[in-house]
Protein backbone atom coordinates (compact mmCIF):
# COMPACT_ATOMS: atom_id res chain seq x y z
CA UNK A 1 0.00 0.00 0.00
CA UNK A 2 1.67 3.37 -1.02
CA UNK A 3 2.59 5.57 1.85
CA UNK A 4 0.39 7.94 2.84
CA UNK A 5 1.39 11.73 3.09
CA UNK A 6 0.29 14.27 5.58
CA UNK A 7 1.55 17.90 5.08
CA UNK A 8 1.26 19.89 8.65
CA UNK A 9 0.99 23.49 9.19
CA UNK A 10 -0.75 25.56 6.53
CA UNK A 11 -1.32 29.11 6.96
CA UNK A 12 -1.43 30.26 2.83
CA UNK A 13 -3.91 28.67 0.33
CA UNK A 14 -1.23 29.14 -2.82
CA UNK A 15 1.03 26.69 -0.65
CA UNK A 16 -2.09 24.40 -0.03
CA UNK A 17 -2.97 24.49 -4.00
CA UNK A 18 0.40 22.85 -4.18
CA UNK A 19 0.27 20.17 -1.79
CA UNK A 20 -3.30 19.43 -3.55
CA UNK A 21 -1.81 19.37 -6.73
CA UNK A 22 1.01 16.81 -5.52
CA UNK A 23 -1.64 14.59 -4.50
CA UNK A 24 -1.10 14.98 -0.41
CA UNK A 25 -3.60 12.41 1.69
CA UNK A 26 -4.22 15.08 4.90
CA UNK A 27 -3.65 18.31 5.73
CA UNK A 28 -2.92 19.79 9.05
CA UNK A 29 -4.45 23.32 10.46
CA UNK A 30 -2.54 23.90 13.87
CA UNK A 31 -5.01 25.59 16.54
CA UNK A 32 -2.32 26.47 19.14
CA UNK A 33 -0.98 30.09 19.65
CA UNK A 34 2.17 28.84 20.36
CA UNK A 35 3.20 27.47 17.55
CA UNK A 36 4.84 29.78 14.82
CA UNK A 37 2.68 27.95 12.06
CA UNK A 38 -0.74 28.92 13.85
CA UNK A 39 -3.92 29.26 11.53
CA UNK A 40 -6.66 31.50 12.61
CA UNK A 41 -10.30 30.00 12.88
CA UNK A 42 -11.21 32.57 9.47
CA UNK A 43 -8.29 31.17 7.48
CA UNK A 44 -8.85 28.11 8.40
CA UNK A 45 -12.00 27.57 7.28
CA UNK A 46 -11.13 29.22 3.83
CA UNK A 47 -8.54 26.19 3.62
CA UNK A 48 -10.53 23.70 4.64
CA UNK A 49 -13.13 24.95 2.38
CA UNK A 50 -10.98 24.50 -0.61
CA UNK A 51 -10.34 20.64 0.23
CA UNK A 52 -11.43 18.09 -2.61
CA UNK A 53 -13.03 14.83 -1.71
CA UNK A 54 -11.29 12.37 -0.24
CA UNK A 55 -8.35 14.84 1.15
CA UNK A 56 -8.59 14.60 4.73
CA UNK A 57 -8.47 17.87 7.17
CA UNK A 58 -6.29 17.53 10.66
CA UNK A 59 -7.37 19.96 13.17
CA UNK A 60 -3.94 19.65 15.43
CA UNK A 61 -4.45 20.88 19.60
CA UNK A 62 -1.96 21.20 22.10
CA UNK A 63 -3.84 21.61 25.52
CA UNK A 64 -6.63 23.59 24.14
CA UNK A 65 -9.51 24.15 26.24
CA UNK A 66 -12.71 22.47 25.59
CA UNK A 67 -14.78 25.96 23.94
CA UNK A 68 -11.74 26.28 21.27
CA UNK A 69 -11.83 22.60 19.91
CA UNK A 70 -15.67 22.96 19.93
CA UNK A 71 -15.33 25.63 18.19
CA UNK A 72 -13.35 24.38 15.75
CA UNK A 73 -15.19 21.41 15.24
CA UNK A 74 -18.32 23.62 14.86
CA UNK A 75 -16.54 25.52 12.00
CA UNK A 76 -14.11 23.33 10.14
CA UNK A 77 -15.87 19.98 11.03
CA UNK A 78 -12.28 18.19 10.28
CA UNK A 79 -12.34 14.94 9.72
CA UNK A 80 -9.71 14.11 12.45
CA UNK A 81 -8.50 15.62 15.15
CA UNK A 82 -5.17 15.54 16.33
CA UNK A 83 -4.07 15.99 19.75
CA UNK A 84 -0.64 16.43 20.95
CA UNK A 85 -0.21 17.97 24.74
CA UNK A 86 -1.32 16.12 28.05
CA UNK A 87 -5.05 15.36 27.02
CA UNK A 88 -6.86 12.26 28.66
CA UNK A 89 -8.15 9.78 26.67
CA UNK A 90 -11.60 10.97 28.08
CA UNK A 91 -11.05 14.38 26.66
CA UNK A 92 -9.64 13.17 23.44
CA UNK A 93 -12.96 11.02 23.05
CA UNK A 94 -15.20 13.30 24.24
CA UNK A 95 -16.23 14.26 21.19
CA UNK A 96 -17.06 11.69 19.51
CA UNK A 97 -14.73 12.21 16.62
CA UNK A 98 -11.94 10.17 15.05
CA UNK A 99 -8.31 11.48 16.48
CA UNK A 100 -4.92 10.82 16.45
CA UNK A 101 -2.50 11.12 19.64
CA UNK A 102 0.73 12.38 19.52
CA UNK A 103 3.39 10.59 21.30
CA UNK A 104 6.33 12.38 22.50
CA UNK A 105 9.69 10.28 21.07
CA UNK A 106 12.12 12.26 22.30
CA UNK A 107 11.88 9.80 25.69
CA UNK A 108 11.28 6.06 25.67
CA UNK A 109 7.60 4.99 25.26
CA UNK A 110 5.88 1.74 25.86
CA UNK A 111 4.34 2.23 22.50
CA UNK A 112 1.33 -0.57 23.31
CA UNK A 113 1.13 1.26 26.61
CA UNK A 114 -0.02 4.46 24.30
CA UNK A 115 -2.21 2.24 22.53
CA UNK A 116 -4.52 0.67 25.59
CA UNK A 117 -4.81 4.02 27.50
CA UNK A 118 -6.08 5.79 23.72
CA UNK A 119 -7.49 2.78 22.83
CA UNK A 120 -9.98 4.50 21.03
CA UNK A 121 -7.81 6.71 18.93
CA UNK A 122 -7.52 6.24 15.08
CA UNK A 123 -3.74 5.81 15.57
CA UNK A 124 -0.73 7.28 16.93
CA UNK A 125 1.62 10.29 15.80
CA UNK A 126 4.89 9.65 16.78
CA UNK A 127 6.72 12.85 16.76
CA UNK A 128 9.99 13.60 18.19
CA UNK A 129 9.36 16.36 21.10
CA UNK A 130 9.97 16.19 24.54
CA UNK A 131 6.44 15.99 26.43
CA UNK A 132 4.91 18.87 26.99
CA UNK A 133 6.90 21.14 24.15
CA UNK A 134 5.58 21.68 20.80
CA UNK A 135 5.96 19.33 17.51
CA UNK A 136 7.69 20.94 14.32
CA UNK A 137 10.90 21.69 15.98
CA UNK A 138 12.93 19.94 12.79
CA UNK A 139 14.57 17.35 14.98
CA UNK A 140 13.44 13.84 14.35
CA UNK A 141 14.22 11.08 17.31
CA UNK A 142 16.06 7.73 16.54
CA UNK A 143 13.77 5.84 13.96
CA UNK A 144 15.45 2.63 15.13
CA UNK A 145 12.59 2.71 18.20
CA UNK A 146 9.55 2.42 15.79
CA UNK A 147 7.70 -0.47 16.05
CA UNK A 148 7.89 -3.07 13.73
CA UNK A 149 4.56 -4.14 15.25
CA UNK A 150 1.96 -2.24 16.47
CA UNK A 151 -1.67 -2.61 17.53
CA UNK A 152 -2.87 0.15 16.48
CA UNK A 153 -2.34 2.34 13.12
CA UNK A 154 0.64 4.92 13.16
CA UNK A 155 2.55 7.78 11.81
CA UNK A 156 6.10 8.55 11.74
CA UNK A 157 6.61 12.66 12.62
CA UNK A 158 9.59 14.78 13.18
CA UNK A 159 12.53 15.64 11.45
CA UNK A 160 11.54 14.68 7.91
CA UNK A 161 13.22 16.37 4.75
CA UNK A 162 13.15 15.46 1.22
CA UNK A 163 16.88 14.53 1.67
CA UNK A 164 16.22 11.72 4.51
CA UNK A 165 12.23 10.29 4.50
CA UNK A 166 13.67 7.81 2.05
CA UNK A 167 16.01 6.87 4.77
CA UNK A 168 12.80 6.80 7.53
CA UNK A 169 10.93 4.77 5.24
CA UNK A 170 13.59 2.11 4.92
CA UNK A 171 14.35 2.23 8.83
CA UNK A 172 10.59 2.28 10.33
CA UNK A 173 8.46 1.18 7.50
CA UNK A 174 5.98 3.95 8.66
CA UNK A 175 2.38 3.17 7.40
CA UNK A 176 1.90 7.03 7.13
CA UNK A 177 4.43 10.26 7.60
CA UNK A 178 3.33 14.16 8.27
CA UNK A 179 5.46 16.77 7.67
CA UNK A 180 5.70 20.49 8.54
CA UNK A 181 9.35 22.12 8.69
CA UNK A 182 11.15 19.79 6.52
CA UNK A 183 9.07 21.58 3.54
CA UNK A 184 9.07 25.00 4.48
CA UNK A 185 11.30 28.31 3.48
CA UNK A 186 9.93 29.78 7.14
CA UNK A 187 7.79 28.39 9.89
CA UNK A 188 4.50 28.09 8.28
CA UNK A 189 5.60 29.27 4.41
CA UNK A 190 5.47 26.42 2.49
CA UNK A 191 8.46 25.67 -0.22
CA UNK A 192 6.89 24.19 -3.23
CA UNK A 193 10.07 22.58 -4.50
CA UNK A 194 10.48 20.68 -1.68
CA UNK A 195 7.58 19.61 -1.20
CA UNK A 196 7.21 18.46 -4.63
CA UNK A 197 10.75 16.96 -3.62
CA UNK A 198 9.54 15.17 -0.75
CA UNK A 199 6.71 13.64 -2.44
CA UNK A 200 8.72 12.32 -5.02
CA UNK A 201 11.24 10.25 -2.60
CA UNK A 202 8.35 8.91 -0.85
CA UNK A 203 7.11 7.62 -3.93
CA UNK A 204 10.40 6.44 -5.21
CA UNK A 205 10.79 4.40 -1.81
CA UNK A 206 7.06 3.09 -2.55
CA UNK A 207 8.35 1.30 -5.86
Amino acid sequence: MPTRIKFCGFTRAADLEVALSLGVDAIGLIFDRRSPRAVALDSAAELAGRLPVFVSSVALFRDADAALVAEVIARIAPDLLQFHGEESPEFCESWARPYLKAVPMAESQDLEDWCRRYRRARGLLLDSHAPGALGGTGHRFDWSRAPRQLSKSWVLAGGLTPANVQQALTMAAPPAVDVSSGIESAPGLKDPDKMRAFVDAVRRSDT
